[in-house]
């Protein structure tokens, strides 16, 4: 079934030519997220998601109330809701395989919503700028496509991509938004930054940085955070990057140098150094495969409580 807005299929082409003109509420939309001041989100209730992660659930769910992620520039962030059910799916893509990532937030929230008889598939997407690559317009044609070849209907609801997030200053262009946030028990889409990234915020980056594909962190069943196992090749240029000024790091790891918040190198640096100090991560971090498991304690914080898989 096509991709709706307002209760008509869209032409992905001329939205993805023409965002400004083609589908006026969506633009409004856009100016209403983009208006917003990005409201600080404690790790209270939280699953932070990272790049080329998704997390599922519900508004049963007892320990999250609240998905997001943030540190967007080139990256879009979707969230996929079933009005039914309330379930809710929140991922950071980047472009690396869109098609699968869209079938697998699409099933995460189908199979969450298999016991509700109404309600309908609603599609936020929300990231990227108008960068000198053009990687932005890149995923969001790439996302609207692949929305729009599922069997399901899918009616998109918030659009602030691109051309539609983009701000300019002295001749740069930037993200408006860099972060959202969705509360899974009011559905509600928020212009969102997170201090807290964790746990283990180093540790997931180091596998997105060695090529790892887009994975689910989350069993809301159990209500357990699930990092792992992991496994790369040696990284051996480790001490190369690390020897390099800020400069050097930003301009080369960055598919958009100007456009990063100011702790990118930072945690790139720490990215490089969990790489260096464990070259084989399934001997020092994850012997017999197995992951690290956590669950909010009573204070609403991540706290492992075992190595056991889910």
């Amino acid at each position: 079934m096509p991709l709706m807005v307002s209760g008509q299929r869209v032409d992905v082409a001329q939205l993805a030519r023409q965002r400004l003109y083609a589908y006026p509420e969506l633009e409004e939309r856009a100016k209403l997220l983009r208006s917003q001041p990005a409201q600080t989100v404690g790790p209270r209730g939280l699953l932070y998601v990272q790049q080329r992660e998704f997390a599922a659930t519900t508004p049963k769910d007892g320990s999250v109330s609240i998905l997001g992620s943030d540190d967007a520039t080139t990256c879009h962030l979707v969230v996929l809701r079933h009005t039914g059910s309330g379930a809710t799916c929140l991922t950071h893509c980047d472009g690396s395989d869109t098609d699968n990532e869209v079938l697998l937030i699409t099933n995460a929230v189908r199979v969450l919503s298999s016991n509700t008889e109404y309600g309908r598939l609603e599609l936020h997407l929300v990231g990227g700028f108008r960068d000198d690559r053009h990687l932005s317009q890149q995923l969001t044609n790439q996302l609207l496509r692949a929305f729009d070849h599922l069997q399901d209907s899918v009616h998109l609801v918030t659009f602030c991509v691109t051309e539609l997030n983009d701000r300019q200053e002295k001749g740069n262009h930037y993200p408006h938004v860099y972060g959202i946030a969705a509360n899974v028990k009011t559905g509600e889409i928020f212009h969102a930054t997170f201090p807290d990234k964790g746990p283990e915020e180093d540790l997931r980056s180091a596998s997105t940085l060695t090529g790892a594909q887009m994975v689910n962190i989350y069993d809301s069943r159990k209500e357990q955070l699930c990092i792992g196992p992991y496994y790369w090749m040696p990284f051996h240029h480790a001490d190369f990057w690390l020897q390099q000024d800020d400069q050097y790091i930003l301009q080369n790891l960055s598919t958009s140098p100007l456009a990063e918040p100011p702790h990118f190198i930072s945690h790139i640096r720490a990215t490089l150094l969990c790489l260096k100090e464990h070259p084989f991560p399934d001997r020092t971090l994850f012997p017999g495969r197995k992951p690290w498991i956590y669950t909010k304690n009573e204070d609403g914080l991540w706290e492992r409580v075992s190595s056991e898989p889910i």
